[in-house]
């Protein structure tokens, strides 16, 4: 079976097919260490080669300062690399090629990779650059903060809308839902005939686009969580001006092609729980997902997936209800108990997990992770892997023995 079709059969419960064989993401500096430890060096990552839209090329400028260190063979410490389990290209970022090809993972998934925020984009400007760090204008007019030698994500540290009149400049200007010319590529008629014959999966959606995560995005999360109660009209109209963007930009996509899911990012949770109460997620986003979802489900996408970091348990009754069918990175590191929740919602999709501290605890610790796999497989629709970035805590030794045997549980399901 292709990529493609298992992500969809397991998607569908099918508890006869074995998941997809994906990761999440990898450290730059966790690969450095693998190198050295036996990661054999066959494809080195895949870059993005310039800017394309937001959703593809954010923080490009920031991490376009590491191409010298890319060249030598090496990866920024903090640099994040994503693997086939989450969507392909986004922020600018690279894509692992040597863990994929080592475990013989399957294809990953593909973003398409039309505008779905700004238009037209802002130029790059930038405003400081040192040896330390670089300050500049990203693509979305948010002035950003690059730590050099970290080389994590850029930091904002001067926002896009503060009140309603940078907010009505901004929907002028960049964000008329009706005008569609310019969001997508010059090459969107052969893409789509592309396509067609895919043997991968491909989304809509990705960062930064959800009904908390765009919002925290151009205003800030302090900015946003006053407005909630200072300006709640304010949000209202954010929100039902991006979900009539995408709407209308969906429409567009899907009458040409069909995809496989969307994804929304939201990041509302974090280790100790939900950044908002279930009160505010009622009043701004439940009423917005229904309208998405049920737009989305009518048009034949049946696998709509919210990525949100931390501990989201209080959560999933509330995007449940609101028509999203599944979540991930499902971070058990911050305590979250996924067998819990698979019982308390047995259709609601999963991926992700799998412990990354289990993982660098060794194999009495991996074992017992993969023993709530094993559980979890039973059931479907659940694609495992390592619950965010594998940290550099995680040796090649110990994830070898972890991703060989994460691969022969799945391959037993092909088997039964």
């Amino acid at each position: 079976m292709t990529a493609r079709e298992r992500f969809r059969e397991v998607m569908d419960f099918n508890r006869e097919v074995r998941p997809p064989k994906w990761e999440y993401a990898f450290w730059g500096e966790t690969l450095n260490r693998w190198y050295s430890q036996g990661l054999p060096r066959r494809s080195f990552v895949r870059c993005p080669q310039g800017i394309t839209t937001p959703t593809g090329s954010l923080y490009y400028t920031a991490y376009n300062t590491q191409r010298e260190t890319l060249r030598r063979g090496m990866l920024p410490p903090g640099q994040v690399v994503f693997a086939g389990g989450v969507y392909w290209p986004t922020q600018g970022v690279p894509k692992d090629r040597d863990v994929e090809e080592h475990f013989g993972f399957d294809e990953g998934i593909e973003l398409l990779d039309i505008n779905q925020l700004l238009c037209p984009m802002f130029e790059p400007e930038v405003i400081d650059d040192t040896k330390e760090t670089l300050r500049y204008r990203d693509l979305d007019g948010i002035v950003r903060l690059y730590q050099k030698q970290e080389s994590t994500m850029p930091t904002a540290v001067g926002w896009l809308v503060s009140d309603w009149r940078s907010w009505s400049a901004l929907k002028e200007h960049r964000l008329r839902p009706r005008d569609l010319a310019g969001r997508f590529p010059p090459d969107w008629e052969g893409k789509v005939r592309d396509l067609h014959a895919r043997s991968h999966p491909i989304a809509l959606g990705g960062y930064p686009h959800g009904l908390f995560g765009t919002p925290s995005h151009i205003m800030g999360y302090e900015n946003l969580f006053l407005a909630y109660y200072d300006s709640p009209e304010l949000v209202h109209d954010i929100l039902d001006t991006f979900a009539q963007l995408w709407m209308n930009l969906w429409e567009e996509v899907l009458g040409v092609m069909e995809v496989d899911m969307v994804h929304f990012f939201e990041d509302v949770s974090m280790g100790t729980g939900s950044m908002i109460s279930p009160a505010v997620f009622r009043e701004f986003m439940s009423p917005r997902y229904k309208r998405l979802c049920g737009f989305l489900k009518s048009r034949g996408v049946d696998v709509i997936l919210v990525d949100t970091d931390g501990d989201c348990t209080e959560l999933v009754p509330l995007f449940l209800e609101a028509g999203v069918t599944g979540l991930y990175p499902m971070e058990t590191s911050t305590g979250m108990d996924i067998q819990r929740i698979r019982r308390d919602y047995p259709r609601l999709q999963m991926l992700g997990g799998v412990s990354k501290y289990a993982v660098a605890g060794g194999r009495d610790a991996t074992e017992k992770a993969l023993r709530t796999t094993e559980a979890l497989l039973r059931h479907g629709g659940y694609i495992p892997y390592v619950d965010h970035s594998v940290p550099p805590s995680v040796s090649w030794s110990d994830f070898r023995y972890y991703r060989a045997r994460l691969n022969s549980i799945l391959d037993e399901v092909d088997a039964r």
